[in-house]
C-alpha cells in the first residue's frame, strides 16, 4: 500500500485545512502581542479593553469554527481505510470526542471568556492561577482536548489523512505554546513586580 492510497495530496481541501490550522494560532499570537504593546484593539473600542477582548474572542471562535469545517471537508475528499476493528471503530472515536470536548468546555468555563481568549494581553489579568479541573489533570487541557477531538473525527471518518492532519495540529499547538507560555509568564511577572514596587512605596 503506497502513500497516495492513504493521502491524496492533490486535493485543495487538504491544503486549505493545513493553512487554516497554522493560520489561527500564528495570527492570534501576533495580534495579541501587538495588543499588549500598542493597545490597538482597545483604542478601536474607545479604550475599553474588555470590549476589545470580546471582539477578539469572537474572531478567534469564528476562525476556529471555520478551521473545523475545513478539516471535516478535507476528510470528506480523502481516501478511507479501516483503522480500527468493530466495535472499536465506533466506541473509541466517541469516547475520545466526549473526553476531548469535556476538557475544552470545562477549561473554557474555568477560565471564563477573558481568561480563555487572551484577556491577559489586554491587561485583564486573573487574580490567581486556576488549579481545579481540568487544570489539575492537564497543563494545557484546551489544546489536548482539541487534539483528542481531531483524532476522534479522523477515526470516525476512517481517514489516515485525518490522523496525519491531527499530528500536524498537535505540532502547531506545541509550537504555539512555546511562544504563548513564556509571554504570558512575563505579563504576570511584570504585574507582580509592579505590585511589589507599589507596596514598597506605601511602606515608605
Amino acid at each position: 500500500m503506497d502513500f497516495s492510497s492513504l493521502v491524496d495530496l492533490s486535493q485543495p481541501t487538504l491544503w486549505a485545512s493545513v493553512f487554516s490550522v497554522a493560520f489561527n494560532p500564528t495570527v492570534w499570537n501576533i495580534v495579541a502581542r501587538n495588543e499588549y504593546r500598542n493597545k490597538t484593539i482597545t483604542r478601536i473600542f474607545g479604550g475599553n479593553a474588555r470590549y476589545g477582548c470580546y471582539f477578539l474572542a469572537l474572531c478567534i471562535f469564528s476562525a476556529g469554527m471555520l478551521r473545523d469545517s475545513l478539516f471535516h471537508r478535507a476528510l470528506e475528499h480523502q481516501p478511507k481505510h479501516v483503522i480500527l476493528p468493530e466495535p472499536f471503530d465506533t466506541i473509541v472515536p466517541l469516547a475520545l470526542f466526549v473526553l476531548g470536548q469535556t476538557f475544552v468546555v470545562t477549561s473554557t468555563w474555568a477560565l471564563g471568556v477573558t481568561g480563555t481568549f487572551l484577556g491577559d494581553y489586554f491587561g485583564i489579568l486573573m487574580d490567581h492561577r486556576v488549579e481545579g479541573f481540568p487544570f489539575n489533570v492537564l497543563r494545557d487541557p484546551m489544546y489536548v482536548g482539541s487534539t483528542m477531538s481531531f483524532t476522534a473525527v479522523s477515526l470516525w471518518y476512517e481517514s489516515p489523512a485525518g490522523l496525519l492532519l491531527t499530528a500536524y495540529v498537535y505540532v502547531v499547538y506545541v509550537i504555539a505554546l512555546r511562544f504563548e507560555g513564556p509571554f504570558t509568564d512575563m505579563i504576570y511577572s511584570n504585574r507582580a513586580a509592579q505590585q511589589s514596587k507599589a507596596e514598597s512605596k506605601k511602606e515608605l
